[in-house]
């Protein structure tokens, strides 16, 4: 199989850092083109399930707006620009818990849509996570941290508490490392 190949790209709506719109024109293999293909440029992001050294699993219940009612979410956010995935994702778990941990699994990266774009998310497994810090979050949601231990997870994630796919991904993923 072969690649598609990008011809040529028109920015459409450009939003700071936070997104970006390209109309891009592209050949399939077979010599197709097609224009005004739409793709998404979005921040680059982790997601880490962080493990205390007793078993527990740090969680957050909270809302989110593009969400419905309340969510179950592991530690995340934006990576910076130059920051590799995993000091962002150790920064996450610091500002966010004020834990640390001894332990890191890369669990991949992963497009967040095959098609668009739309980022990309870069998912974690902390082990051994403890308590180091004060928490230093800049989240603009209300959240609240929850302990859950492994079979309370196994539950909310086949009930679809973790209401957004790389949350749901990312616990699923952490479940077969721990």
């Amino acid at each position: 199989m072969k690649p598609w190949k990008t011809l040529s790209k028109k920015t459409v709506l450009e939003n700071g850092k936070w997104a970006t719109v390209e109309y891009r024109t592209l050949e399939l293999p077979d010599g197709k083109v097609i224009d005004d293909w739409m793709w998404i440029i979005l921040p680059e992001y982790v997601n880490v399930v962080a493990v205390t050294e007793v078993g527990r699993f740090i969680c957050f219940q909270q809302v989110k707006y593009a969400v419905e009612g309340v969510t179950l979410a592991p530690v995340g956010g934006y990576m910076e620009v130059g920051e590799v995935p995993l000091a962002a994702a150790q920064r996450e778990l610091l500002e966010e818990t004020g834990y640390t941990a001894s332990e890191w699994v890369n669990l991949g990266h992963y497009a967040v849509d095959g098609n668009r774009g739309a980022g990309v998310a870069h998912l974690f497994l902390a082990k051994g996570a403890v308590k180091t810090h004060a928490i230093n979050a800049d989240d603009l949601e209300e959240q609240e941290m929850v302990l859950l231990d492994r079979p309370e997870v196994e539950s909310a994630l086949r009930a679809g508490a973790f209401k957004v796919l790389a949350w749901a991904t990312n616990v699923a993923l952490a479940l077969m490392h721990v």
